[in-house]
């Protein structure tokens, strides 16, 4: 999986070199590279934005710097290009298993008061949401976007750890215990000791489903 990033703030990405992300891509696993629009800019203060036409506050990202931005990226026309932004459809887990199959993603964040919907037009494929609010930038909902597909990507995670999570099948995993047995008096539960690997399984079942209809009962509806 190879994802591009086009951003004006490209320090904000130091995040993803860490963790499950830095591992994946030190295997090869995935492939991230932050392109920095501001070095497309002809302005010779690397100025890339200026005011809206019509009136209004704040500044508008130009859509010639975007395009030429994105005019560097090899192979792009097979590409899916996605704009990061709270107009988009809300970010989901069977939309992150779709994306997951993809083999090129290019994000792009907006900033400021947003992009000339021009340059959208003639690149955006797709734009997504991660909620129902608005941020500062796209920055934080394009490395969500990279977190949550690249755990989908062969060699990522184990098999076994994808099949089991929250979500995987409508329901919110079940709670995990580890050592010491007992603690602050709280022992684990006994069935998880009992080395019966079938009632583990019913009991962790029962766990999920419960949790499910106590925390989010939209979800058994589905």
């Amino acid at each position: 999986m190879r994802f591009d990033v086009l951003t004006l703030f490209p320090e904000m990405f130091a995040p993803i070199q860490t963790s499950i992300l830095g591992r994946a891509q030190e295997k090869g696993k995935i492939q991230i590279s932050i392109i920095d629009i501001r070095n497309f800019s002809k302005d010779k203060h690397k100025k890339v934005d200026d005011t809206p036409y019509g009136g209004g506050a704040g500044m508008v990202i130009r859509p010639d710097v975007i395009y030429d931005a994105y005019s560097s990226i090899e192979g792009r026309q097979k590409a899916k290009v996605i704009y990061l932004s709270p107009k988009g459809t809300t970010l989901n887990q069977e939309k992150v298993k779709s994306l997951a199959k993809e083999e090129h993603l290019i994000l792009l964040c907006g900033h400021y008061e947003g992009i000339d919907q021009r340059v959208l037009d003639e690149i955006v494929e797709e734009e997504i949401s991660i909620g129902d609010y608005v941020l500062t930038g796209g920055e934080l909902p394009s490395m969500v976007l990279m977190d949550s597909v690249s755990r989908y990507v062969e060699g990522v995670l184990t098999k076994e750890s994808i099949e089991e999570e929250t979500f995987s099948n409508q329901l919110l995993e079940y709670p995990q215990y580890t050592r010491p047995e007992t603690f602050l008096g709280k022992k684990v539960p006994e069935v998880l000791l009992s080395g019966h690997h079938e009632k583990i399984h019913e009991w962790r079942e029962e766990q999920a489903r419960n949790l499910t209809k106590q925390k989010r009962p939209d979800l058994l509806k589905k």
